[in-house]
């Protein structure tokens, strides 16, 4: 007989023969930046989530260095939206002063910021793209990915991570960071990011929800999985050099196919929903927060992600610092 329970005996001998660990240098915390002085404001649908105002981030900022984690993820919040979405490509814009303000704090110098490319929390219709008599504009809108791209890394940013799904949006802006120097700005795609009913908390954190329709017509159907490789591979050959798969604990599928395939790092976000219905569970002691979330993370990464982008980061680092 087969005795599998002899690598199970005590916590050392199952620590020996773990296939898969959690390191908090993989981990990836987004950060909500609003305008105004002395502001953070709970986002209510994400327990311990808070949208700051610049002069309030290094409280967010401690809390990661302090936790070992090395990257952070910006989205902003404008006090100004319009049809273009303006506010993205303004190089005073929210998220281009936050980049510059922790790269001149030498406490923070060495975070890896990334910033998400989207027009969706500026426009005033709240949708990724320009739009023209209620259709969402491809094309048109690329011009404007690539110009806060390059915004962005003008700023100082050290990746940034097109969210947009709008086709031929990794080439354009590739194409303008090259033209303007920064020939080293890596892109994260979000590559296969489907439409999710996952997102909904993200929107009331961003203020991002559409005004009209919703995101079919760009985002995935959550049905397909050989298209997400179609995506996947369509972003590479733009120049992307890793990749999002977004939501995640629906989609390990999808993780495991990319990482299958391709031979590139792979992130998986581990999306508002996803974090709102374990804070939910755990506030009415349903379930063992620290146990899920840990075995949610850990699942990502067997399923093949290389990093993990989730609102879990802080506790999850405090975790894995308490199990050494």
């Amino acid at each position: 007989m087969e005795r599998m329970r002899r690598l199970r005996v005590s916590p050392a001998m199952r620590s020996l023969v773990r296939e898969n660990h959690l390191r908090a240098d993989e981990l990836i915390y987004p950060i909500f930046v609003m305008e105004g002085q002395n502001l953070c404001s709970p986002v209510e649908s994400m327990p311990g989530i808070c949208q700051y105002s610049i002069d309030r981030l290094p409280e967010e900022l401690d809390r990661v260095v302090e936790g070992g984690i090395l990257s952070v993820l910006l989205f902003g919040i404008p006090a100004h939206k319009d049809e273009v979405g303006s506010g993205a490509y303004d190089d005073q814009g929210i998220v281009q002063r936050a980049i510059r303000f922790i790269k001149s704090q030498e406490r923070y110098r060495h975070l890896i910021v990334i910033a998400d490319v989207c027009l969706c929390e500026y426009t005033s219709h709240g949708h990724c793209g320009l739009v023209k008599d209620g259709v969402i504009l491809n094309d048109e809108t690329l011009p404007l990915l690539a110009r806060t791209a390059v915004s962005y890394a003008g700023a100082g940013v050290d990746m940034v991570a097109p969210s947009d799904m709008m086709d031929g949006r990794v080439r354009a802006i590739r194409e303008a960071l090259d033209e303007h120097g920064f020939v080293q700005i890596p892109i994260m795609a979000y590559s296969a990011k489907f439409a999710s009913g996952f997102y909904g908390p993200f929107r009331d954190a961003a203020h991002s929800a559409p005004g009209f329709g919703d995101r079919k017509t760009y985002q995935m159907d959550s049905a397909n999985g050989r298209e997400a490789l179609r995506e996947v591979e369509e972003d590479l050959r733009e120049g992307a050099d890793l990749i999002i798969a977004k939501p995640a604990m629906a989609y390990m599928d999808i993780i495991r196919n990319i990482t299958e395939t391709f031979h590139v790092p792979v992130a998986a976000y581990n999306v508002s929903g996803e974090y709102a219905m374990v804070k939910a569970a755990a506030a009415n002691g349903w379930i063992d927060e620290k146990k899920i979330v840990m075995e949610i993370l850990v699942g990502l990464k067997r399923a093949g992600a290389k990093m993990i982008i989730t609102y879990h980061a802080l506790d999850a680092a405090k975790w894995i610092r308490e199990g050494e």
